[in-house]
């Protein structure tokens, strides 16, 4: 089974990091050095965190929050020289809470002649659970990213999963809406922020194994690969997600 689950580390040590990556790097598609703490960690801890990524084969990627502060501050450029000198594989664009006034097609080349991939988080961290308008939106900006060289589409969740964009009230997921995002791009374009258990099993239940999850922090990364193979007490119950058995 292709990896499926991006990891969030978000403010881990060193030695925490390089532990859970050892046990578990073979399961993971990306690293998210999340939030901004990698800039003011100390800087041999953060690069040391990239080098482990690197060394495991795993795609580092910073999350979108200093992106969207370097765009409004107008810092813009030297923020992608920053990642690029720390070592990271890949930037998250996003519009979250502030107004993004970079075109699309200015962000990807500038992170290109640097060397960066470009992933984009749909969808913003104050607005609640999306609406069917906001969800022709983000599909129309999911479009406009990926004609402009986007690698992936991230569809937003923030730390909580609840009244936050695809989830409603007490974490309730909205699977129309859900499927409109696999239907229009499929699952190895689109990411699903699911930072909680509730949230990252309602994905598994309703889309199946190859669900691309986000945000899930280390040290829950065994037990969603777990759950997604069947090899949980709950979702063996679950045909299209209980193991094959082989006659």
């Amino acid at each position: 089974m292709p990896p499926r689950t991006s990891a969030i580390d978000p403010g881990y040590s060193p030695v925490e990091l390089e532990s859970h990556l050892q046990q578990s790097s073979h399961l993971l598609s990306t690293l998210k050095i999340s939030m901004a703490c990698w800039l003011i960690a100390d800087e041999a801890s953060t690069r040391r965190k990239v080098e482990a990524a690197r060394e495991h084969g795993v795609t580092s990627v910073t999350g979108g929050g200093p992106f969207e502060i370097s765009v409004a501050q107008g810092v813009f450029e030297p923020y992608l020289d920053l990642c690029a000198d720390i070592g990271i594989d890949r930037i998250e664009a996003a519009g979250g809470f502030t107004d993004m006034n970079v075109p699309a097609e200015v962000v990807i080349g500038a992170a290109a002649q640097r060397g960066l991939e470009v992933q984009v988080e749909l969808g913003r961290k104050h607005d609640g659970a999306f609406s069917q308008a906001v969800v022709d939106r983000l599909i129309e900006d999911g479009r406009r990213w990926l004609d402009a060289g986007a690698v992936q589409l991230v569809i937003e969740a923030r730390e909580s999963a609840n009244e936050i964009g695809l989830f409603g009230a007490n974490g309730q997921l909205d699977t129309s809406a859900a499927d409109r995002f696999v239907d229009t791009f499929g699952t190895e374009l689109v990411v699903f922020e699911a930072p909680s258990k509730a949230s990252q099993f309602a994905l598994l239940d309703h889309i199946g194994q190859l669900v691309h999850l986000s945000n899930v922090r280390l040290e829950e990364v065994l037990r969603v690969e777990i759950y997604r193979r069947g090899l949980h007490s709950d979702s063996f119950e679950i045909p299209h997600l209980r193991p094959v058995r082989r006659s």
